[in-house]
């Protein structure tokens, strides 16, 4: 019997490509986004379900989840990808964008992962993979918003998986670093206001550092293999690393204390 991944945030980037690298090796995909009305290339392969899933709204996802179980009988991985960064001074956010940025990547990914639990309770069965972020496990500056929801995917999966191990299931944590996706486009919302005089000089150099941390990114597909990997290779690991500068950047994270570690990355940002 065919396997069958639900996705979210399919429409583009690392969803997209782990769509079709997962329907390429055989496998049922249910491939959820916003506005699957706009979507043309995954509807065009065979076994591939794209629906509307938002994870702000609560319903799509019950239905979704729903549907897909309708389509395909069975559903034995969860990824939750749909997600976004949000930068810039906490002070320059307002409450309404706070409350977006972890609505979006912590309390969805719990509503999306809630709704598909009782599913894997039932066969007994199920991986929940979380795309997290070199982000959940280090800082750079002007992420407060950002990193807080990485850093909050990792305990959240962390923990979890206690949980689902009691049912035969697992929680296993992808973490990527720099992607060229659309991460800096419209999946980056950039907040600043230029009165607030005490942390321009900070964004300023975050915006010249940029071009550099992007000539190192990893194309999506190297993340959509590690996600598969993941699914596949029936270990006992909760996480994996995407991407050459994540390696780099973890190991320096595990090798030094953190005044070194911090101090590193100040002298990266000109700090």
């Amino acid at each position: 019997m065919k396997k069958t991944i639900l996705i979210t945030g399919a429409s583009s980037g690392i969803g997209k490509e782990t769509a079709k690298l997962f329907n390429a090796n055989g496998w049922n995909v249910i491939a959820t986004m916003r506005n699957p009305e706009n979507e043309t290339e995954l509807t065009q392969l065979q076994d591939v379900h794209v629906t509307k899933l938002d994870v702000l709204d609560l319903q799509s996802i019950q239905d979704a989840v729903a549907g897909g179980i309708q389509k395909f009988g069975k559903i034995d991985i969860l990824l939750n990808n749909a997600g976004y960064g949000a930068y810039g001074p906490l002070e320059s956010f307002s409450r309404e964008k706070i409350i977006r940025q972890f609505n979006t990547n912590v309390i969805g990914l719990l509503d999306v992962t809630k709704a598909m639990l009782p599913h894997f309770r039932q066969n007994k069965s199920g991986i929940i993979i979380n795309v997290s972020s070199v982000g959940g496990k280090v800082a750079f500056p002007l992420g407060t918003l950002y990193h807080g929801t990485k850093f909050a995917v990792e305990g959240i999966s962390e923990a979890l998986n206690y949980e689902v191990e009691q049912f035969g299931g697992q929680v296993k944590i992808v973490e990527p670093g720099a992607i060229a996706t659309d991460f800096a486009g419209r999946s980056f919302d950039f907040n600043n206001d230029e009165t607030l005089a005490a942390y321009q000089d900070t964004v300023a150099k975050l915006f010249a550092v940029m071009p550099a941390m992007m000539d190192k990114a990893s194309p999506a597909s190297l993340v959509a293999d590690v996600i598969f990997e993941a699914a596949t290779d029936g270990k006992n690991q909760i996480r994996y690393i995407a991407g050459a500068d994540a390696e780099a950047i973890l190991a320096g994270r595990k090798e030094h204390d953190d005044a070194t570690f911090i101090g590193g990355i100040k002298s990266q940002f000109g700090l």
